[in-house]
């Protein structure tokens, strides 16, 4: 089929936005004719980089940007921003209208951003149209807002309001109608998906791993994990939740263990300070930003990865620890609760701070007194992400989607044939019988 997708941000060998656009339509194309619009300015030269060196023959990138406002790459991720991808949406629709003439495409497709809250004008296509997988419904519950400076808690405040004027945008509701199917990757945003009128929905992850990716942490075997060490790895920012696990470690009180934490940001000074009021300085490591081949690493050199995020729409961290045999502590919120069972970790439910904390702690001492438990989990985790999160089934599932999608269009093409066919047979048959009929009147003349 001829595919067209829309990967605002789209890059090889990157993680988060960046990431789910290159290696989705990357799974598609090996099925599919596919044609990606994306931006020139921020992947053009890694993306033609990458396929001068593995050429993929069925897919096609369409470049193009704002032409009052092409350099988007300066703007972080501000107000501007947003601006600048709502913009990009429109336009996206006049060039993919003008493809949708040229080549006539079977399945539209939007990948990135991965949000729900903002529409996709290619929705207006004459074709099925395919959103997401989408997220961000994913909230950290007010209970824990107490331990948020002011700076966090205008940020939470401003998240919601962003996400309310999305919603009460009635091209976001016109995309959410117009979806023959909506990917959401969790089950918060599954039900702002459904109050927004979207009838088919389904839950689907958008991260996963390479094949080469899980092949490599595949070599960790549950029976490795012998250092009483765990490890939480991210961005250092306040709902990222390190300091509940902070907390969690000091109230174990797991004297001959220790805690890692690999990443950086506007929280570590707050980190380290709290380390240190809680006395277990000498047992916590910050690593700061790490090369991703050291951060795999660090993976199999300890117990467990704790991640006690408090709005993760997907995290790909859980599954490098699952894929290396590493059970994962997490909260049972957003993406992680999809991404860990109770075979492959310990979901700790986030009712209050105090709760949250005493449980993660329970969950601590639980994986460093039983071996026998921490290496089943780690067994389970890795047929996990063989079976559930490679981007090989990615590309599967959504090829069984579009077969699906695509069936009755086909019919409806294949209908005038039919039709054509049935009217020359009648004709034909009314032939055969003026012949007959002309044959038996000679003969009885005759």
């Amino acid at each position: 089929m001829n595919i067209l997708v829309s990967a605002y941000s789209c890059e090889p060998h990157q993680g988060s936005e960046r990431g789910v656009g290159w290696n989705l339509v990357k799974a598609i194309a090996k099925e599919h004719k596919v044609w990606v619009l994306t931006r020139p300015d921020e992947s053009k030269a890694a993306i033609e980089a990458e396929l001068a060196r593995h050429p993929i023959p069925n897919l096609t990138f369409v470049y193009f940007t704002l032409p009052f406002w092409q350099n988007s790459l300066k703007l972080g991720q501000s107000g501007a921003m947003q601006l600048h991808y709502y913009l990009w949406q429109i336009q996206a629709y006049w060039v993919g209208r003008k493809l949708q003439q040229q080549i006539g495409f079977d399945i539209v497709h939007h990948v990135t951003f991965v949000r729900y809250s903002c529409p996709s004008f290619l929705s207006l296509l004459p074709a099925p149209f395919v959103w997401g997988p989408v997220g961000g419904a994913e909230s950290a519950p007010i209970a824990f807002w107490k331990d948020f400076s002011w700076k966090s808690k205008c940020y939470e405040t401003a998240r919601l309001l962003w996400r309310w004027v999305g919603e009460i945008d009635p091209f976001t509701r016109l995309t959410a109608r117009n979806s023959a199917l909506a990917y959401a990757v969790t089950n918060e945003t599954k039900q702002r998906l459904e109050a927004l009128g979207a009838a088919n929905i389904a839950l689907l992850p958008a991260i996963a791993l390479q094949e080469d990716e899980i092949e490599q942490l595949s070599h960790h075997q549950p029976d490795d994990c012998l250092p009483l060490r765990f490890l939480s790895i991210g961005r250092l920012l306040h709902w990222k939740g390190f300091h509940l696990g902070l907390e969690a470690f000091a109230r174990a009180e797991l004297s001959d263990a220790e805690y890692w934490v690999i990443g950086d940001g506007p929280e570590r000074k707050r980190l380290e300070a709290l380390a240190q009021s809680l006395g277990i300085t000498h047992q916590i490591k910050f690593w700061g930003e790490q090369p991703r081949q050291s951060v795999l690493e660090a993976i199999g050199r300890c117990r467990a990865l704790v991640h006690p995020s408090l709005h993760d729409s997907g995290a790909g961290v859980c599954l490098e620890a699952m894929a290396a045999a590493r059970p994962v502590i997490c909260l049972d919120l957003g993406g992680p609760a999809h991404q860990v069972t109770e075979r492959t970790g310990l979901k700790v439910a986030a009712h209050s701070p105090e709760q949250t904390i005493r449980e993660l702690a329970d969950a601590m001492q639980q994986l460093a007194s039983d071996d026998k438990l921490c290496s089943a989990l780690g067994r389970n985790a890795q047929t996990r992400i063989r079976d559930a999160y490679s981007w090989v089934t990615r590309g599967e599932q959504l090829n069984a989607a579009y077969r699906t999608l695509a069936e009755p269009t086909v019919r409806r093409a294949e209908r005038p044939k039919a039709q054509k066919l049935k009217a020359q047979n009648l004709v034909a048959q009314n032939l055969t019988a003026q012949k007959l009929t002309a044959q038996k009147t000679k003969s009885s003349k005759s």
